[in-house]
């Protein structure tokens, strides 16, 4: 899970990409990085947040109209700067490259591109041997073709024919951004389009169009463009260097794109495959609070409160549903990172209470529920329940709008041990008391993908529940990669 954007534009875009990356910021906080092109390949990436790795002088050496831009969040390798993103290559052409996802099959494609195709790796990102991977194929490809598809048409040839036959091979979660230095701006989407990648354009007053592509798009209105679609599941699109739009959807699958952007990952005022992440979590709230009448028919708390700050709409909605007051009583110190996508488990744990300050007169003498997006280690849930103890809450309800979290994720999302999930080693009861809860509801899978799917043209064959306890896509049991 990282944040990804790519610009083709007719003014220089190391602005507008730096102010991109500042609006996915809640995508990945461990590092980020900028390439923009003019007659050659600017760099610019760090570790730590946006703020911190761009100064002035950066900004001034990324020279061009085309650049992409890469926040990253860790699934892959590890935290040093050789790995933070975006990549280069020089051959063929001079490629940039950012990538938003998780290659499941990687030791295996990185034996195929070092020992097969004798293309050298400088680290173990799967990005790098992603990009790797296709430059060589789009390398074959470009010779095969008549003059070295030196013509637009014909290289956007070779980027389908490199594309398709990449997917061939590589299973896993592939959003990426890529340009190719004289020639232009690709995007491209695994064919089960599992992450996220929106397009927008923007039309100029001289009559000239500018691209964008993003992970999300939450910073296409200030900067002045228009969403226009998502990508589709097993479509490139390539912005030529002259500014002509090309695309084709080189393989479609299953649509089945990742459940946890709507309960976790994505801004509430994104659009991602043509679904509202805010309405659907408005609608997760909602199938909660019915899931509670049932369940709890008798049972009302005094006050209900969101575990901020992505429960927030969950929490409004299911308050609404339960005629009960709604109260902001946890207040959230909006200076300290989400602590999910922390590195380690003592680094969430330290950071809860630093963001997180409860407020007595809403918590005091109270029946308190507690709404949380979702309880993965149970870290944070366990924090906040003993905090509203001190605070003197009666009784606390917990009420999670994501069923319980059973399996690994492998395609970008930081689950990768069985260990770390609190659902996949206790029972439900064990859970309430672990976390100190006198009740603890879970919201149903049924409801959760009804709430993500009740609206939009999306077209979604069925979200990916892998995590929750469904099927891996494409993965039988004797395929899943062996993770620690």
């Amino acid at each position: 899970m990282c944040g990804i954007v790519g610009i083709h534009s007719h003014q220089p875009a190391a602005a507008e990409l730096y102010d991109s990356l500042i609006q996915l910021q809640h995508r990945g906080q461990d590092a980020a990085g900028i390439i923009t092109c003019n007659e050659q390949l600017h760099i610019k990436k760090g570790l730590g947040l946006v703020q911190d790795i761009f100064e002035a002088r950066h900004m001034e050496r990324l020279k061009g109209t085309m650049g992409i831009g890469h926040t990253r969040y860790p699934t892959s390798g590890s935290r040093v700067n050789e790995e933070a993103q975006p990549l280069w290559t020089s051959v063929p052409n001079g490629i940039a490259f950012a990538h938003n996802g998780n290659i499941v099959n990687y030791p295996a494609m990185r034996y195929e591109v070092q020992e097969n195709r004798k293309r050298y790796l400088n680290s173990y990102s799967d990005s790098e041997m992603l990009m790797q991977l296709f430059a060589d194929m789009l390398l074959k490809h470009l010779g095969s073709g008549p003059e070295g598809s030196t013509h637009h048409n014909q290289f956007f040839d070779s980027l389908c024919s490199a594309a398709s036959e990449m997917f061939t091979l590589v299973q896993g979660a592939v959003s990426a951004v890529m340009i190719i230095k004289d020639r232009g701006l690709a995007a491209f989407r695994d064919p089960h389009g599992i992450r996220p990648l929106v397009y927008g354009k923007r039309e100029n007053a001289d009559g000239t169009v500018d691209h964008i592509f993003a992970s999300e798009d939450t910073m296409f209105y200030m900067l002045g463009y228009t969403r226009v679609r998502d990508v589709k599941p097993g479509e490139i699109i390539f912005i030529s260097h002259d500014g002509s739009f090309n695309s084709r959807q080189f393989a479609e699958k299953s649509f089945t794109p990742c459940i946890f952007e709507y309960v976790y990952f994505a801004r509430p005022d994104a659009m991602l495959n043509n679904v509202n992440v805010y309405r659907s979590r408005l609608r997760m709230g909602e199938n909660l609070g019915r899931h509670w009448l049932r369940t709890y028919p008798d049972v009302r708390p005094d006050v209900i409160i969101p575990a901020p700050a992505t429960s927030n709409t969950m929490a409004l909605a299911l308050a609404r549903e339960l005629g009960v007051n709604y109260s902001e009583g946890l207040y959230k110190n909006p200076f300290i990172g989400r602590t999910f996508i922390m590195p380690d488990q003592a680094q969430r744990r330290q950071s809860v209470r630093y963001k997180l300050s409860p407020q007595e007169l809403e918590i005091r003498n109270k029946d308190v529920m507690i709404v949380d997006d979702s309880i993965v280690r149970g870290t944070t849930s366990k924090e906040i329940v003993l905090m509203l103890r001190e605070f003197g809450a009666k009784r606390i309800y917990f009420a999670s709008a994501c069923p319980p979290v059973l399996q690994p994720c492998y395609y970008g999302v930081d689950m990768p041990n069985s260990d770390d999930l609190i659902a996949a080693s206790m029972t439900h009861d064990e859970i309430a008391s672990y976390l100190g809860a006198d009740i603890l509801l879970y919201q149903t899978l049924e409801d959760l993908v009804e709430a993500v799917t009740r609206k939009g043209d999306h077209h979604i064959d069925t979200p990916c529940t892998a995590c929750l306890g469904g099927g891996y896509i494409h993965l039988s049991e004797e395929h899943r990669p062996c993770v620690s």
